[in-house]
């Protein structure tokens, strides 16, 4: 079987994982030395985020240098020997790429300013920009160059010029920077905005004429030729926020990428129903196409889900982002224990975020003066941005950080949670390597059980069940072999509890 159609992939944010040098920023050293806390997990694969050198005017995905390793993290050397290690232990490693945009200290960006090779990006001479597209981090898309005599296209921060993707040269570049790193070893790649490369301005009063453009699919086609001419099953993840299912899928066609990154899923809202409809939806948009699902509750750029799961509402949208908003974070993490087991049990693979596995909330309350994202420049003050699920993940032997660790986070480290078999690190532990060992989760068929309009729970092969009970009161589980795990005790009558998961061994 494909390695990546059912595989339990973890994100690494690099500059919050594991500061090896003792500078209150992650690095390199820092990662190699977690490596067996990811193999003890039960990954089978890490995504990084932009570890390339970059100004950090948005988090590294403004890159300055597509083929080294940003200083703070470390060297090339240290990547190639990062890759080594994961390898020997049986992790494989993905790794971003950020084709829409560069950074502007990128030397393409600065020749350009100068006047050569303007052409690789999208410049506009004239009193007023082309058209009134936005930031997808508010504010216009278009800023004068430093000289004032034209204007430049940026889709996000003003220090992120989108690249153009009709030139060739764009093209031939990325195609070489692919198997640069193909070449050192990496698994596959993580392709970010991966809907926008191509854009249409014949439509400048579109909706989105800089997204989802039909144009994009030749782009990934060419790259899939590029990734199948190397051996032992690399591998595209596309990250796309799109509306509608059947344009989501045509990306993962047999030619195209190997999987995109489910987000109707992450925005649902802990309820049966819409948990059902979502999962149903996702079922039915990869099936004509022959990809796998995957499942993801939390990443770098949306509120933690302990958080989220703790509220009122628990769904996410951007355009809402509830910071401050009343959470009971006991609540939260109740249900994101239970939630593990839901995704962990559907049909393809899942994704972590770094930290998800030790309970982490969302921290909203970090000082103005410290928070980075544009969005909270960019928004003028109005949306606290994405700093809160950032915050470097704490492991027992915390020294500085570059963004601070609520004081509580003590009690939910590696450190403190690795002797504790109630802990969320164990039940993490227990979930993967139990999901890892049985050969009915992953990729594979589900069927849904009837267990009442408030209960969601299905079959996975003949003889495994996940049940999840979203109900008022306590459920009788059905007719079962043995329960194998479950997020929280079942109560005295051996009934399962309201926000608590139960996987089952079916009666043969």
């Amino acid at each position: 079987m494909n390695w990546w159609r059912g595989a339990a992939i973890y994100q690494v944010y690099p500059r919050s994982f594991a500061d090896g040098n003792g500078d209150g920023i992650g690095d390199l050293a820092g990662l190699r030395r977690k490596l067996p806390h990811l193999a003890e997990l039960g990954v089978d694969a890490i995504w990084l985020s932009p570890w390339y050198p970059s100004p950090l005017a948005d988090g590294g995905y403004d890159v300055a240098d597509y083929r080294d390793i940003e200083p703070q993290f470390g060297t090339l050397v240290e990547a190639e020997k990062l890759i080594g290690e994961a390898h020997a232990l049986g992790i494989r490693v993905i790794i971003d790429i950020v084709p829409n945009h560069c950074s502007d200290q990128h030397p393409w960006f600065r020749e350009a300013l100068a006047g050569k090779g303007r052409d690789r990006f999208w410049f506009h001479d004239g009193d007023e920009p082309p058209n009134d597209w936005q930031s997808r981090f508010g504010g216009p898309a278009w800023s004068r160059t430093p000289d004032g005599g034209s204007w430049y296209l940026h889709l996000y921060a003003a220090e992120q010029p989108d690249l153009n993707w009709t030139n060739p040269e764009v093209r031939a570049e990325f195609e070489s920077i692919l198997r640069f790193w193909l070449d050192r070893g990496v698994d596959g790649f993580r392709i970010d905005v991966a809907d926008g490369l191509v854009k249409d301005f014949s439509r400048p009063d579109a909706e989105t004429p800089y997204s989802d453009q039909d144009g994009v699919h030749e782009i990934y086609r060419s790259w899939r030729r590029v990734l199948d001419a190397y051996p032992d099953e690399r591998v595209f993840v596309g990250e796309m926020w799109l509306p509608d299912p059947e344009r989501f899928a045509r990306y993962l066609r047999p030619d195209e990428l190997h999987s995109a990154f489910n987000f109707d899923f992450l925005c649902c809202p802990w309820e049966p129903g819409e948990l059902r409809r979502v999962i149903d939806a996702t079922l039915a948009a990869h099936a004509p196409v022959g990809a796998p699902p995957t499942w993801v509750l939390s990443n770098h750029d949306v509120t933690r889900h302990v958080s989220r799961m703790g509220r009122e509402d628990s769904s996410f949208d951007f355009g809402r982002r509830q910071h401050l908003t009343p959470t009971d974070l006991d609540l939260g993490r109740e249900r994101a224990r239970a939630a593990i087991m839901l995704t962990t049990s559907l049909p393809g693979c899942v994704y972590l975020y770094q930290g998800e596995e030790l309970g982490l909330e969302e921290v909203d309350d970090l000082p103005d003066e410290l928070r980075e994202d544009p969005v909270w420049v960019r928004s003028g003050h109005t949306d606290r941005g994405r700093d809160g699920c950032r915050v470097p993940i704490p492991w027992g032997d915390e020294g500085p950080s570059w963004l601070p660790r609520p004081a509580h986070w003590r009690s939910l480290s590696v450190a403190a949670q690795s002797g504790d078999p109630d802990s969320m690190l164990a039940h993490y532990r227990a979930v993967l390597n139990l999901r890892r060992e049985r050969d009915d989760l992953g990729d594979g068929p589900m069927e849904w059980l009837d267990l009442g309009p408030d209960v969601v729970a299905f079959r996975r092969g003949g003889h495994f069940a996940c049940v999840l009970n979203l109900s008022a009161h306590p459920v009788a589980l059905p007719d079962h072999d043995g329960v194998l795990l479950t997020s929280g005790p079942l109560d005295a009558d051996g009934l399962l509890p309201t926000d608590t998961a139960a996987w089952l061994q079916l009666s043969r």
